[in-house]
């Protein structure tokens, strides 16, 4: 039987031309916005004859193996009576340094020009290249006239070039989709509300649907959501899936369901991705292009890398990739996202997907409609959209920019025009605090214009100077690199606003702060994940849904599952504390609070107890009474401190281990790692104590946002401060009961939890709580 490989034009020319196609410091990619912006502005030159995003296939054959390659091509246009294929390209890079254009460029115009002529019986094609510059909008076309002849053996030498890669995957997909099939759940039973869970998430991927699932903690939200996507890989209702979360913790935890899995049979490619700068050899060697020898070379090599990998492991981690990485000398990053686009499965943090600085954009659009996409713990995606979609600049930046440049004048050819320019966003920024007076913020619903046009003159400098080297001198290039892809982002984010954002601005002594700052990512959100073939979003706490499907941009059509607890209310003993813990009555509550801790260690000697707090300091002035007045030999009170190390946050947790020969306290900030996707079962963790509501602090941008939500008919504050808050204290308290077989003491400290919104929020097995008080604590 013969196999059938679909490839699209894209990856296939960029698989074979990856050698010598991509030259050092020469950029041709841009963001998906302004890429689309510029293919308009060119499109629109087209005669009404002329054709644009013209969908095209072909299917050719080569060994035994069937290629069906698809694409959509730019532009089929009449040039002085010659049909012919253009390719547009924008480019940040200068024009006249295109030579004769990239081979990987001239392969995919040319491969749509073979499939035209052959689906239209042309005899020959003309093939045009149209690059663009993204800031100064110059155009330069190159062409080539290819006989149909010409076409076809290109065309074949292409997908023979593809065909060792293709023949090892079109093996591979055999032996993936024979042992998914064979795959049974992992574990003996299902556990209460995981198949309900598992059923819809099929069900939603079958139907090309979006589902918002709100599932208890402990049920095993990670297999019910992996099980049935990976199943729905092997019966053909999906190509690929991502896993995207926000911490490491979580994706460690999807790592080891993929294990699971592996261990039943599972054959499947799944890879996880790691932050630049935590994968980096940095240590090793300069992280520099022009320096880091992982870096030189890089496409000669990477071929070779990505085959050798997927071809001996399944279940690619960072160790995994570190160690292919090394041995054949190519950057661990770069490496991880090129096998990531041939991998099945891919584990990530929100921004491969989300942010338009980061997200993996080779992904195209026919691969979309074929993927899936998982969003764990995805309450953290609100607050995450926001500062993806949001971007600022600080004027101290250009101030040093524009005083180190000018001190380079006359050695650097382009240090003028960058000190010039530099200044021109300086003084911008310093007229903005001369106006304001005596105000410290300030703020607009328009975008700042003005602003716009000098960054975008900024950035043409500081490119050209780059491509020429730089200043010789590495702390001002770096500098200089910083402002550049400041102002980079600055300018993306500008092409995004609309009457979702606000730009506002502090000043405090002689620095200001400009920020194009992101109310509302819904809009944004919906528009990223509306070209995949589903997307999944799950967490314990999306309460209330309304606000979630609102916040996260869900369709109309999209389903909603809430699964109730399992857990049986015999496990968990719920306490609340009237107490007020607002910012004003603090100092009078730390007493009363040290006084509740001191009586659970006597109540439960030997335990583990963990509390959240709302603040940094506020945890540390409860801790400081803590000590003063009650603690004793017989409890070992720790303290999470700010910007923790991996190894520092894993030391505090590994140190709750089950019948400790004293007390283990625990003291933490309620949103900070210790209080989400963080899995202490069974003795590891007897209580957990929240003190607060959770609510943000009142300032400047969350009183901006319940502005808006209050103008747009929504309730501002629940929107700004409410929601966001109660959020905090259900991941808090949702560390306690992960099993079955746990159970432990949950001591609610706030007199909002009694009144409403907030006690409507409280999860149903936590609404029959003892009430308690300062002096009956015991």
């Amino acid at each position: 039987m013969t196999t059938t490989i679909r490839i699209s034009v894209r990856p296939l020319v960029e698989y074979v031309y990856r050698s010598g196609s991509i030259r050092p410091g020469f950029r041709t990619n841009a963001s998906m916005q302004e890429g689309t912006r510029i293919h308009q502005r060119v499109q629109k030159g087209y005669t009404e004859e002329d054709q644009k995003e013209v969908v095209l296939e072909a299917e050719l054959q080569h060994g035994d193996l069937t290629y069906i390659v698809e694409g959509r091509c730019d532009g089929i246009i009449r040039l002085e009576g010659q049909l012919t294929v253009d390719e547009i390209k924008s480019t940040a890079g200068p024009l006249d340094e295109l030579g004769e254009g990239l081979p990987v460029h001239w392969a995919q115009a040319i491969m749509y020009a073979y499939m035209y002529a052959r689906v239209n019986d042309e005899p020959r094609m003309q093939v045009q290249l149209t690059y663009v510059h993204t800031v100064n909008s110059e155009e330069r076309r190159l062409r080539r006239m290819m006989e149909r002849h010409e076409l076809e053996q290109f065309a074949a030498e292409v997908i023979a070039g593809y065909a060792p890669y293709a023949e090892m995957i079109a093996a591979y997909e055999e032996k993936r989709d024979v042992s998914v099939r064979a795959l049974g759940f992992p574990f003996q039973k299902y556990r209460e509300g995981q198949r309900k869970l598992a059923g819809a998430v099929y069900q939603t991927i079958r139907e090309g649907k979006g589902l918002m699932a709100k599932a208890p903690t402990g049920i095993g939200k990670t297999m019910s959501v992996l099980f049935p996507a990976v199943k729905a890989i092997g019966e053909g209702e999906a190509e690929r899936l991502f896993y995207l979360t926000a911490r490491t913790t979580t994706r460690a935890t999807a790592e080891e369901a993929f294990v699971r899995m592996q261990a039943q049979g599972l054959n499947m490619h799944v890879i996880s991705l790691t932050a630049k700068d935590k994968i980096c050899f940095k240590e090793e060697e300069s992280c520099d292009a022009g320096q880091c020898s992982m870096c030189e070379g890089y496409y000669d090599r990477i071929n070779g890398a990505v085959l050798d990998m997927l071809e001996h492991e399944t279940l690619m981690t960072r160790r995994v990739i570190e160690q292919y990485a090394r041995k054949h000398r190519v950057c661990p990053f770069e490496f991880s996202l090129d096998a990531a686009y041939a991998a099945d499965a891919v584990i990530c943090d929100y921004n491969y997907i989300f942010d338009p600085r980061i997200s993996l954009k080779r992904i195209l659009e026919e691969q979309k409609r074929r993927t899936v996409v998982l969003v764990d713990e995805a309450h953290n995606l609100v607050d995450r959209g926001r500062n993806m979609f949001s971007a600022e600049l600080v004027k101290s930046v250009f101030l040093e920019l524009k005083r180190e440049f000018k001190e380079l004048a006359s050695s650097v050819p382009a240090a003028k025009a960058i000190s010039d320019r530099a200044g021109g966003v300086d003084t911008y920024l310093l007229t903005i605090r001369k106006n304001g007076g005596d105000e410290d913020k300030l703020y607009n619903q328009e975008m700042p214009e003005e602003l716009i046009e000098l960054l975008e003159t900024f950035v043409m400098a500081a490119e050209q100077c780059l491509l020429e080297g730089g200043s010789g001198h590495a702390e001002i290039d770096e500098l200089l690199l910083d402002g550049y892809f400041t102002a980079q982002n600055f300018l993306r984010i500008a092409k995004l606003y609309d009457e979702r954002f606000m730009t506002y601005a502090e000043c405090e002594r002689s620095e200001v702060r400009i920020k194009l700052f992101c109310l509302d990512p819904s809009a944004l959100l919906r528009q990223t994940a509306k070209g995949f073939r589903s997307v999944v979003h799950f967490s314990a706490t999306l309460s209330p849904m309304s606000y979630y499907r609102d916040m996260l941009g869900a369709e109309e059509e999209d389903y909603t599952l809430q699964v109730p607890s399992p857990f049986s209310r015999e496990q968990l003993d719920v306490r609340l504390m009237p107490l007020s813990v607002r910012y004003k009555d603090r100092e009078a509550s730390r007493l009363a609070i040290a006084q509740l801790l001191d009586q659970l260690v006597a109540e439960r000697p030997r335990h583990n107890l963990l509390v959240f707090f709302p603040s940094y300091p506020y945890m540390r002035e409860v801790h400081e009474t803590y000590m003063r007045v009650f603690a004793g030999s017989q409890v070992d009170a720790v303290m999470q401190e700010q910007g923790m190390s991996e190894a520092e946050r894993d030391q505090f947790l590994n140190a709750f281990q089950p019948n400790p020969e004293r007390t283990r306290l625990g003291f933490a900030v309620l949103g900070g790692v210790f209080a989400e996707g963080v899995d202490l079962p069974g003795d590891r963790l007897n209580g957990v104590v929240v003190v607060g509501a959770g609510l943000p602090q009142i300032g400047l941008e969350n009183n901006v946002l319940k502005d808006y939500f209050d103008r747009t008919g929504r309730r501002g504050f629940n929107y700004a401060y409410i929601f966001p808050g109660m959020n905090k204290v259900l991941q808090a308290g949702g560390r306690l009961i992960r099993t079955e077989q746990d159970h432990g003491i949950l001591v609610l400290i706030d007199d909002r939890f009694t009144q409403e919104p907030y006690h409507s929020l409280l999860p149903e097995e936590w609404r029959d709580y003892t009430l308690i008080h300062p002096n009956k604590a015991r």
